[in-house]
């Protein structure tokens, strides 16, 4: 009964609860109303996305009320999905009334006493939408384009809250882009009216409004619902972005370190600072139709690089997301998940994979179900790489995994720990915020191991310190020096009882089982010792039966080396026995 109760309290607004004088007066919760996007790709089915994303952020604010859906002819929709197994017996919405919402205005007057007006963006200048979805967040208000301000404010009756239409002109610093961004910086974040603990890297209409791209439209209602700060802006100042090739070099860097300078402000080291979202590709990286002389990975580590020393983390992938602002309401409970028993170091090659990349928002809400729902899994041990603060996000969909998982599948922290961030670049000074930022998380989700550490060097005496406080049973990491700067990667060893190892990052993606095979075997040495060795690979979005069909590979082209794949726990409890004999 107790259960039953905790479930049914967490759809009431904050404001029923607080007049609630006895347990009779509880009544059940409402019904969810579901509104589906058009997906006709135009103009006017991203200005609709827009506006539904204002409303169901401010909606879902103290209630679990609007769940958005979208057409697809296809296939059946991740929200489809979703909506169906946390509606199933015994889930969190389980037994709640869904209402079909025929259109914008019925959405609209579910929301009405709640919305102040609209804020109309500028089409001149992209990077004035973000600003309006920081504004409709801080000022419950409305998004509009000029054609649905035209279509929508008199009909429903709305106030404008802000025309953003000419006022960012490039008078302050050369760039109409950046001249809005500092704006919102002054009049919204550092008055302390945003987020300090959510940043929006959410990509503007620049290129995707004429096609009807609402990949980065439908996850506002985040940005609304927790009051964020939303920009998009480049990561190097040593090209113009191709949204602003007229600017300044330098002007997107330098407004980007006066945000992060001011979110700093803000927490003053009491916690840690999610940035959710991606840099955009054609803007910022050498792709097909935007030659730079920057490809996309090393743009997302100099994002990373970049926000590390504010204490700020990222989500990275966090387009298609969902319905954030109602799945983020799911019950927070602490998660288990089980220990294998320790088995007895032999003279054998033994092997852990390391199946990466769940560890932004997409993947997660997206990806993972494909390989997921492979009838092979269960069949060797896996390891699966999640970002933990994502619970933060979508708490019901990490504990479905945690409760569909089978006894060889495990999960630990993807890059790089409790979010994706470089730790060496972590101030000295704030370690303890960085200890404590990831002993939240790692304890909810019950995991004590770091399998993917994202760096530019190897890890100094002071991170590893840090990681021995909530990582004790292994750290393995990825070195990418960038910058030429002198970074190497770590040699195996054990510290203060922790295992310290890189992660091998040569397979990434199987394609081929027989070519994967190949290229895990050039990693291990032709020359057989009669010794324990171990192999720690990283395999991105594969499925459990192509990662089983290339060990098996490798085991027929290399019988010599005598190939166990091990549990992680295993894993790392093996190579911390051998090595600490060292």
């Amino acid at each position: 009964m107790k259960k039953r109760i905790r479930l049914l309290l967490i759809s009431i607004s904050i404001p029923f609860l607080a007049s609630v004088t006895n347990a009779k007066e509880i009544l059940p919760p409402g019904p969810i109303y579901t509104y589906t996007l058009s997906s006709n790709g135009t103009v006017d089915s991203y200005d609709e996305a827009m506006a539904v994303s204002c409303l169901q952020g401010i909606l879902n604010r103290d209630s679990t009320m609007v769940y958005v859906l979208y057409n697809s002819t296809t296939r059946p929709t991740r929200p489809d999905y979703w909506l169906d197994i946390m509606m199933s017996e015994e889930r969190w919405l389980s037994g709640r009334e869904l209402k079909v919402l025929d259109n914008i205005d019925s959405l609209y007057e579910l929301a009405e006493e709640k919305v102040k007006g609209a804020i109309i963006w500028d089409p001149d200048v992209p990077a004035s939408m973000n600003v309006a979805t920081t504004i409709a967040g801080i000022e419950d208000g409305i998004v509009f384009s000029p054609e649905y301000a035209e279509k929508y404010l008199a009909k429903w009756g709305l106030p404008v809250i802000k025309d953003l239409r000419g006022m960012f002109t490039g008078s302050e610093t050369g760039s109409k882009k950046n001249d809005a961004y500092r704006w919102a910086i002054r009049e919204y974040l550092s008055k302390g009216l945003c987020s300090d603990h959510l940043l929006c890297l959410y990509e503007d209409p620049f290129s995707t409004r004429e096609r009807g791209d609402i990949v980065y439209v439908v996850t506002r209602d985040w940005a609304v619902k927790n009051r964020s700060f939303v920009y998009d802006l480049s990561p190097w100042g040593d090209e113009a972005p191709k949204d602003d090739p007229d600017q300044e070099l330098g002007t997107d860097l330098a407004t980007y370190h006066i945000m992060l300078g001011e979110i700093l402000n803000q927490t003053a080291g009491e916690q840690m600072t999610e940035v959710a979202g991606f840099f955009s590709f054609s803007k910022y990286s050498n792709i097909p139709g935007h030659p730079s002389k920057h490809d996309p990975v090393p743009t997302e580590w100099e994002t990373v690089y970049i926000i590390s020393p504010y204490n700020c983390y990222q989500n990275t992938v966090a387009h298609n997301c969902y319905n954030q602002s109602l799945h983020s309401q799911a019950p927070s409970v602490m998660l288990k998940q089980h220990r294998p028993p320790l088995k007895e170091l032999e003279n054998k090659t033994y092997i852990c994979i390391l199946m990466a990349d769940y560890d932004s928002g997409t993947p997660l809400y997206e990806f993972l179900l494909k390989f997921w729902n492979d009838k092979k899994r269960g069949d060797i041990p896996l390891l699966w790489g999640i970002n933990p603060n994502l619970v933060e996000t979508y708490p019901d969909i990490i504990s479905y995994f945690y409760e569909t998982h089978s006894e060889n599948d495990y999960f630990a922290a993807d890059a790089s720990a409790a979010g994706y961030m470089n730790p060496n670049r972590i101030e000295t000074e704030h370690l303890p915020l960085f200890i404590n930022h990831n002993q939240k998380f790692y304890n909810q989700l019950d995991m004590t191991l770091s399998p993917m550490v994202l760096d530019w060097d190897e890890p100094s005496a002071d991170v590893k310190d840090a990681f021995t406080q909530f990582s004790p049973d292994g750290f393995a990491t990825i070195v990418m020096d960038l910058h030429n700067s002198g970074g190497r990667s770590p040699e195996p060893h054990v510290w203060k009882g922790m295992p310290v190892m890189n992660l091998l990052n040569p397979v990434n993606q199987i394609t081929n089982s027989d070519v994967s095979a190949d290229i895990m075997s050039a990693h291990i040495p032709l020359k057989y010792t009669c010794v324990p060795t171990f192999y720690f690979f990283r395999i991105v979005w594969s499925s459990p039966f192509q990662v089983i069909n290339t060990i098996e590979l490798l085991k027929e082209k290399r019988p010599e080396l005598d190939i166990e794949v091990l549990d992680p726990y295993n894993f790392f409890n093996m190579f911390k026995e051998h090595y600490s004999e060292q």
